[in-house]
């Protein structure tokens, strides 16, 4: 059958997507089919190519199986052999996918047309596939029978009201069915000459065309991109050529004509004709002026005189123009940022301070958030001194020239002689600037590394510290105009959040009011100032809480802007590297007991540093009546608590952010564990699945153990408790994060070294590795592969939880003061 002959790369859209999902499963997914498909030499996948696929899950909308396809595809794997070799691993749903619905194909899509009463319109639908196919015409939900609608081709004659709505076809096969794309059908007067109709040249044979959009005139600069777009209603579908000056532009025949780099030469004037066998018309002509590339050359200004020769604009010097003219027209230039990263840290559990609630919630909130905006997020709850600093030099790693950067810190903190301070959780009851991080010092380190954007947002309190008198002397800041301070408290304040009950979670006063602005296309400093505003208009934060902005940033960057990797350097490819080894997940696998029991062990990720395992009963003998699998035996690096450990639901297992529907197959019963501070694991992860069971004929419980090994998961593999190498030391603190050679210290070239072991897994002290030898990264949401189900592709979701906590009413009606902690008391 010709069908099953072609290219994969042919099929559909929505069959990919679904047979994508299907791949997406360990056990019985895309690293088989992989296996099968190398029978042809052709198709035989390399190590790095089978690692470019497993590392898509780190993307928001990665996904191995799509990347495998798409692979086979540039190597002309036909439909033929991707079912011969789907048969040959036994995935029988995916074969069933295949042969059900993709043999049969679309090749001609009905259009939407608009058309005089009495004339007559044609909607046709044509599709390949085996034989036999019929179609089925409906208006709405409405069949159209007979002879009218039972052929490709759909005659409405002559045309009436009657026969305005949307039109779809489907075409059948036995039981398989695909259906065409809706089209619409209107009526438009028969005695209309708007612009942009054509008169026809076969009258009362066929509908109208119509121009519903006019190319615009512009004002563009040298270097940007020229965009014109015309379209038309037209029956039959409308073909366009454009033409400059009177003079035909042969390159471009569709709809949008689209010039890079314009020049000086590009300037004039612009028309579309659109025409079909039977018409033609002319769009309106749209006037394009060319400046110069920067104002400070050439200031110009376009002088609207109609449609003659002279539209061209009038250039004048900077000096002899009135200052009123020199404004440049164009759209605002549009900022790019080399890459976006983003350092995360909530520091809750205090051991001699005041223990925090919100923190967790805020860290959560924003990382969900600043991953829609495309950045690489880490996300890491409760670090000591030695682990934030460590941190802290992980993420300038991350940082290189062009790249947006953005700390985000909330727990305990103070600010002495303009310098402020981020306080590590074993800070002791009389701490100092030693004891703390200096953000001005990290400022510093980030400007040694050319970043395009610095942004800190500081959501602690700025209470002057009575215990330290010394005065920090950070390293000197260079002029970049590029930083902006984002604090949740004035000078000598304090930050405030929300009283909370046990098992319950809410933001603090700074993230409530920050997350219903941060996603906006503003310049930061202008989404910051509304922000404040908001804050200022709630009644219950007037007074006690005002958000302080201070910034030198000249130019309009937001965090939305696009990121653009300049020639893929090697310095990128490292930073992805970097940020995707410390987002590794086990893998999900299955454990075999004597008895006969099968146990599921799954992961997921909550935050970098924090992660949830969960066991469930795959298979059982049916003597057995009752089994559970516990997890039992953790190192004492990590934290567990035991009484919160192997719970029936999330959150009687300590975690609050995490949902059921978050996890595959959320029906089925599982037994969860929270580990937490994966950052001091010195080791790899090792702990016992304890099976406990009971014979349906006897009275006693039975135990099997079996050691298990996952590696260092996520953030463990950077060591953040190993102390990084200092070049030299500061007198006044002990934190001069500038004192050092970042890229010396950072565990970077030792992971570099060791990546190749990221993805592994053993149990009974049988090792099985799938080693890696190329990590890729996209610059997308980065999600861990949790599971070997197919469900977990349902939609993507980001490495934590992605439930969105609810926003806060803006009149501050769920806040009571009277109740609050502040993040700060001595």
């Amino acid at each position: 059958m010709d069908g099953v002959k072609k290219n994969i790369g042919f099929l559909r859209e929505g069959v990919l997507n679904k047979l994508s999902k299907m791949l997406d499963n360990a056990t019985l997914g895309w690293k088989q089919l992989a296996k099968a498909a190398s029978e042809d030499p052709n198709l035989c996948c390399s190590e790095r190519d089978l690692t470019s696929c497993s590392l898509q899950v780190l993307s928001a909308a990665g996904s191995p199986g799509r990347t495998l396809l798409a692979w086979l595809a540039d190597r002309s794997c036909s439909l033929d052999f991707l079912l011969h070799c789907l048969e040959k691993i036994g995935h029988k749903e995916a074969v069933q996918l295949l042969t059900n619905t993709e043999l049969i194909q679309v090749t001609l899509q009905p259009q939407s047309q608009r058309a005089a009463p009495g004339s007559k319109v044609f909607l046709t639908c044509r599709a390949s596939g085996p034989p036999g196919l019929s179609y089925q015409w409906f208006r709405g939900k409405e069949e159209i029978l007979a002879e009218a609608g039972g052929l490709p081709e759909l005659v409405l004659y002559p045309l009436g009201p009657v026969h305005r709505g949307h039109y779809i076809c489907r075409i059948n096969n036995g039981e398989n069915c695909v259906f065409s794309q809706w089209a619409q059908v209107g009526l438009v007067p028969s005695d209309s000459s708007s612009p942009g109709c054509s008169s026809s040249l076969f009258p009362g044979a066929v509908s109208g065309l119509n121009i519903t959009i006019q190319p615009q005139s512009l004002a563009v600069s040298e270097g940007d991109t020229l965009s014109l777009e015309c379209k038309a209603e037209a029956n039959p579908p409308a073909q366009y050529a454009w033409y400059r000056n009177g003079e035909v532009l042969p390159q471009h025949k569709t709809c949008l004509m689209k010039i890079p780099c314009v020049t000086t030469a590009h300037r004039g004037r612009y028309r579309c004709k659109v025409f079909n066998l039977y018409h033609e018309a002319w769009s309106n002509t749209a006037a394009i002026s060319i400046g110069p590339s920067s104002i400070t050359e050439a200031t110009w200004v376009e002088v609207d005189r109609g449609l003659d020769e002279q539209d061209a604009p009038r250039i004048t010097s900077g000096r002899e123009a009135h200052p009123l003219q020199q404004i440049q027209k164009s759209s605002a230039k549009n900022f790019y940022a080399t890459d976006k990263v983003a350092l995360l840290i909530g520091n809750m559990n205090y051991h001699y301070h005041k223990q925090l609630c919100a923190p967790m919630a805020d860290v959560h909130e924003l990382t969900n958030l600043l991953r829609q905006l495309d950045f690489k997020v880490v996300s890491l709850l409760d670090l000591n001194w030695q682990e934030m600093r460590s941190a802290v030099t992980e993420f300038l790693m991350l940082l290189d020239k062009g790249v947006y950067g953005l700390l985000y810190f909330a727990g305990h903190g103070y600010e002495n002689y303009g310098n402020s301070f981020m306080m590590p959780i074993d800070a002791p009851a009389s701490f100092t600037s030693e004891h703390c991080l200096c953000v001005q010092n990290i400022l510093t380190s980030m400007q040694q590394k050319e970043t395009g954007l610095n942004v800190f947002l500081l959501d602690m309190c700025r209470r002057r510290n009575p215990y330290d008198d010394v005065i920090v002397q950070p390293g000197l800041l260079k002029v970049t105009a590029n930083i902006v301070f984002g604090y949740a408290t004035c000078v000598d304040a304090e930050a405030y959040e929300v009283a909370q009950l046990e098992r319950e979670v809410s933001n603090g006063i700074f993230i409530s009011f920050l997350k219903r602005r941060v996603c906006e296309d503003e310049k930061v400093t202008a989404m910051l100032d509304r922000v404040a505003e908001d804050m200022g208009r709630c009644v219950l934060t007037r007074g006690r809480q005002a958000l302080e902005l201070r910034s030198n940033l000249s130019e309009r960057r937001s965090l939305t802007d696009q990121i653009q990797a300049t020639e893929c350097s090697a310095s990128y490819s490292a930073r992805n590297l970097q940020w995707a080894v410390a987002h590794v997940l086990p893998p999900s696998d299955s454990l075999q007991f004597e008895c006969g029991v099968r146990v599921q062990l799954g992961f997921a990720a909550e935050f970098s540093n924090v992660m949830v395992i969960y066991t469930r009963i795959l298979e059982k003998p049916e003597e057995i009546i009752s089994c559970s699998a516990q997890l039992t035996d953790f190192p004492e690096d990590v934290d567990v608590d035991l009484k919160k450990s192997n719970q029936e639901t999330l959150l009687e297992a300590g975690s609050l952010l995490l949902f059921p529907e978050d996890l595959p197959s959320p029906e089925v019963l599982s037994l969860y564990t929270r580990v937490r501070c994966l950052q001091r694991l010195k080791r790899e992860l090792t702990f016992t699945v304890c099976l406990h069971y009971t014979y349906s004929n006897m009275d006693d419980e039975i135990q099997e153990k079996q050691t298990v090994t996952v590696g260092k998961p996520l953030v463990s593999k950077l060591n953040l408790h190993e102390p990084r190498p200092s070049h030299s030391s500061s007198g006044s603190s002990s934190v001069s994060l500038d004192s050092f050679d970042v890229s010396e210290c950072s565990s970077f070239a030792g992971e570099f070294a060791s990546v190749d072991s990221a993805f592994y897994y053993t149990h009974t002290g049988r090792a099985s590795s799938s080693h890696l030898g190329s990590v890729t990264s996209s610059r997308s949401v980065n999600v861990p592969e949790e599971t070997d189900c197919p469900d977990l592709f349902e939609a993507p979701r980001p490495l934590v939880a992605s439930k969105s906590l609810p926003h806060g009413q803006g009149n501050g009606a769920n806040y009571k003061f009277s109740d609050t902690n502040d993040f700060h008391s001595c």
